[in-house]
Formats: C-alpha cells, sequence, structure tokens
C-alpha cells in the first residue's frame, strides 16, 4: 500500500505544481478507484473567484461525475495538504473509505476543528511525502510574504 500511496501522491503534487504556476495555493488532489485514477484537480479558488474551488472539492465533483453518483465507497483521495473543515464535510458526505495526505495544516486543518467530520467508516493516513508537500506550501507562502 505505501508505494500505492508514494504513486499516486507523486500525481497530487504534480496538480499542486500546476496550482502553483497558475498562481494558485499549490494544492493538488488524486482521487482512486480500483487502481484507476478517476479525478485529478488542484486549487482553483484564484482562477474562479470561489473560495470553495479547493483540490479536494474539484476531484469530488469529477468523481462522482465519472462513477456516475454522488457516493465515493470504495475510493481513495490523494491530497498534498489536509483538508479543511468544508472539505472533511464534503468528503464525509460522499462516504470516501480513505483519506490520504501529505501535509498538515495546524491553522485550517479538520484533524483541529472537526475530527469526525469524515464518515465513520472513513480511514486517513497521513505523512505521505510529507517533506515534499510541506516544502511546496512553505515556499510559495515565503514568497508572497
Amino acid at each position: 500500500m505505501a508505494e500505492n500511496d508514494d504513486k499516486y501522491m507523486q500525481m497530487a503534487l504534480k496538480e499542486a505544481k500546476k496550482a502553483l504556476s497558475e498562481g494558485e495555493v499549490p494544492i493538488g488532489a488524486v482521487i482512486v478507484c480500483a487502481d484507476k485514477v478517476i479525478a485529478s484537480a488542484h486549487n482553483l479558488t484564484e482562477t474562479l473567484n470561489d473560495v470553495t474551488a479547493h483540490a479536494e472539492m474539484q476531484a469530488i465533483t469529477m468523481a462522482a461525475d465519472y462513477l456516475g453518483g454522488k457516493y465515493l465507497t470504495d475510493c481513495t483521495l490523494y491530497v498534498t495538504v489536509e483538508p479543511c473543515v468544508m472539505c472533511a464535510g464534503a468528503l464525509g458526505w460522499s462516504q470516501i473509505s480513505r483519506v490520504v495526505y501529505g501535509s498538515s495544516d495546524e491553522k485550517r486543518g479538520f484533524q483541529r476543528f472537526a475530527p469526525n467530520a469524515l464518515h465513520p467508516k472513513t480511514t486517513v493516513t497521513s505523512g505521505v511525502l510529507e517533506n515534499e508537500c510541506t516544502t511546496l506550501m512553505t515556499d510559495f507562502f515565503k514568497k508572497r510574504r
């Protein structure tokens, strides 16, 4: 599982780098179902002028469209940064089976504010390619300040 986690997190990092190149906060997400990528997205909040256009929200919508239904059971989300409360709530409603993230978000992450937001059967794995994910974010914000 760890090998696949690294592989899919690398894909999420590519999405995060796309966001960076577009002037967005560099967060990327990939949703996998039956070992197939069914959605890949990155933040679009600046592009769309929409505070809800987080990478996870974009990926959830794409995956649900691909599957033809709103539930993402038997799917895994790979995201470079710990989901916020809004995204965790949406992931909870989607009943996604697993969430894997790279970098923790001490300021806005769901683990701090809403640790029960995910579906009770959802499992969480954190710290996958953590250094790469964290570095991308810290470098971005250093340049912005």
